[in-house]
């Protein structure tokens, strides 16, 4: 990256901000929140826009599930989309509300039936008074009616709904529960909650009408993204000499550097500026450099956060790491097969297009390890026999040192990944800090690293052991003096002892777990494998023993696609968050990886943030 600086006249600043939106390559240091009014209420405006996306997007997918004809689409630009929007879903939702309260009000008033104010308001007329009364079924008394006139109204096996008139003067008396003169009947009721449910859907057809301005929506959220953008990058500026000028701070890419200067450079630009080379105090942003498999996995290194500008990308081996995790992981080519099947339909699913070749890749790399891992829809195909026997040879079976094949590669690609880490490690701190400084880490490495090198060596050569065993006190020795008296050659040699003790200790207690982590990649892919098995043969129990034709074909269709679409989502889950974990956790830590950079965000003017 190429840091500039920039001392540009007051009246200037807008007309230079424009010009490097127009480039688009600078990134100016800015905040990411608002910071002055102006800046408030235009990142409302973006909220209010992004809300409107979403509920009309919302409508338009709901419509579609419930196969829904569309209304007539009504014509209008963003903005009065956006505000009607906004409305109709605050009508429709109070409306929801009143139809909640009036359905409760239903359910009180339909043990008391029909009747009128008039109705009541008569009886009162006459010198009598309605009371309304509940009575437990089981405690009713027919007797009741030789005391008092009674008019029972309703009754379940629980309650009995009754109406008592009682003369001027007279009181109630008995064990009667009275409620409140309902206020209005049940029909009546019933016809307001009929008119709301018709204002519900014609409000509801209003805001689907709507939906034909998303486009026009989304372009407009882009351009206020841009303004936006662009005033968070004036408010940064630094305001010199009584205000008349605007210090900004920039970075652009090195390539870019001819460009940004011929327009800085022109006659017109008015602008006095510094251009050098980034550095890491800086902290200038961070662009990825990546080529077209490895940029599909970048959206990983996203997640944890961009390597800081003296680290490295851990991108491109999280790329190759986490395709073959995610792989042992699913451990199933059938799903594999289902994977690629669901890229295909993301392709014209708007909004995931982009990650359909990474679902696309992954698929592919299920397909293989499912293959070498001999499961096919939970179906152990080194024991089918319609698989030939060639192809077979090429499938991990059997046991290695009495463990079964598969836990043991597991464990072995775990040491490779984490050997990784540590020569990475080394090869960053020796460009970072120096050799002087960094012989405690070349230590720890050429001690692992060198130490699994020797042993894999000698298995595979059949080394003489008395050589080995002198390659390996030297390996020890060399790695002992780098860890514990020269890790540092600028520090005192007790400090270095210190240092090298307690890095001993952690190293210890921590690899031995970091290894065995790698166990979960057999675990998960053995455990899907079961599962799929387990409802193969739930459903294979419920067939005929003469293979005919039976209405249990049904019902063992309906398991086996039930069970493999749980096991499926269940797989993917684990087989997405585990191999994450060990490439954040066991990969980052082996590897000094901190991921501390922030992201590079040049001006531009089609702004989709």
């Amino acid at each position: 990256m190429t840091k500039y600086s920039f001392v540009i006249f007051h009246k200037d600043v807008a007309s230079f901000l424009g010009r490097m939106q127009e480039l688009g390559v600078m990134d100016i240091t800015r905040s990411t929140k608002p910071a002055t009014a102006d800046s408030k209420q235009l990142f409302e405006q973006i909220a209010e826009y992004k809300s409107a996306l979403r509920i009309l997007s919302d409508e338009r997918k709901q419509a579609a599930a419930q196969k829904k004809e569309l209304p007539p689409m009504e014509a209008c630009d963003a903005a009065v989309a956006v505000e009607k929007c906004h409305v109709l879903k605050k009508e429709i939702a109070e409306t929801k509300a009143e139809m909640l309260q009036l359905k409760s009000d239903f359910q009180e008033a339909l043990p008391w039936g029909a009747f009128t104010e008039d109705s009541i308001l008569r009886i009162k007329q006459l010198g009598l008074t309605p009371c309304f009364v509940t009575i437990p079924t089981r405690k009713f008394d027919p007797s009741i009616k030789e005391q008092y006139a009674v008019q029972i109204i309703s009754q379940t096996p629980e309650k009995t709904f009754a109406v008592i008139l009682l003369s001027k003067g007279e009181r109630l008396k008995g064990k009667f529960k009275t409620v409140d003169t309902p206020k209005i009947s049940a029909d009546r009721i019933e016809a307001g909650i009929a008119e709301k449910e018709k204002a519900l859907e014609d409000k509801s057809n209003s805001l689907l009408s709507l939906s034909s301005a998303i486009t026009s929506i989304e372009t407009e959220t882009s351009a206020l993204a841009s303004r936006a953008d662009l005033l968070l990058a004036g408010e940064s500026a630094q305001k010199k000499a009584e205000n008349t000028v605007e210090v900004f701070t920039g970075f652009a890419p090195k390539e870019s550097e001819a460009r940004v200067k011929e327009v800085l450079d022109a006659e017109e630009a008015g602008v006095y500026y510094i251009a050098e080379d980034a550095k890491v105090e800086d902290n200038p942003p961070i662009a990825l450099k990546n080529n077209r498999f490895t940029r599909m996995f970048s959206v990983l290194t996203d997640m944890y956060g961009r390597p800081a500008y003296n680290e490295f990308d851990p991108t491109p081996y999280i790329s190759v790491f986490f395709l073959l995790f995610f792989a042992l992981c699913m451990g199933d080519a059938g799903y594999g097969i289902l994977l690629i099947i669901i890229a295909f339909m993301l392709k014209k699913a708007k909004g995931a297009a982009s990650f359909a070749p990474l679902v696309m890749t992954l698929g592919i790399a299920t397909v293989v390890v499912g293959f070498l891992l001999h499961t096919f829809f939970g179906i152990d195909l080194s024991q089918v026999s319609w698989i030939p026997d060639g192809a077979k040879k090429f499938m991990i079976t059997g046991k290695i040192a009495g463990y079964d094949a598969q836990m043991v590669l597991s464990l072995i690609i775990g040491v490779v990944h984490i050997c990784i880490a540590m020569l990475v490690k080394a090869v960053y701190a020796v460009r970072k800090n120096g050799w002087g400084s960094s012989f405690g880490v070349i230590g720890w490495t050429l001690l692992i690293v060198g130490g699994v090198a020797v042993g894999a060596v000698a298995l595979a050569a059949n080394l003489d052991s008395k050589l080995v065993k002198i390659i390996v006190i030297a390996i020890g020795i060399v790695s002992a003096l780098g860890i514990f008296f020269f890790s540092d050659i600028h520090k005192n040699p007790l400090r270095n002892f210190g240092n090298g003790l307690w890095e001993t200790y952690n190293t210890v207690t921590g690899l031995l777990g970091d290894v065995l982590s790698y166990i979960r990649l057999y675990a998960l892919g053995l455990a899907g494998g079961m599962l799929g098995a387990a409802f193969n043969q739930l459903g294979g129990m419920l067939l005929p023993e003469d293979g005919g034709f039976s209405v249990m074909w049904i019902f063992f269709v309906l398991i086996v696609v039930f069970g493999h679409t749980l096991n499926l989502a269940m797989c993917c889950l684990g087989a997405f968050v585990h191999p994450l974990r060990l490439n954040f956790l066991e990969f980052f830590k082996n590897s000094g990886y901190e991921g501390s950079g922030k992201t590079y965000k040049p001006l531009t003017i089609n702004n989709n943030n």
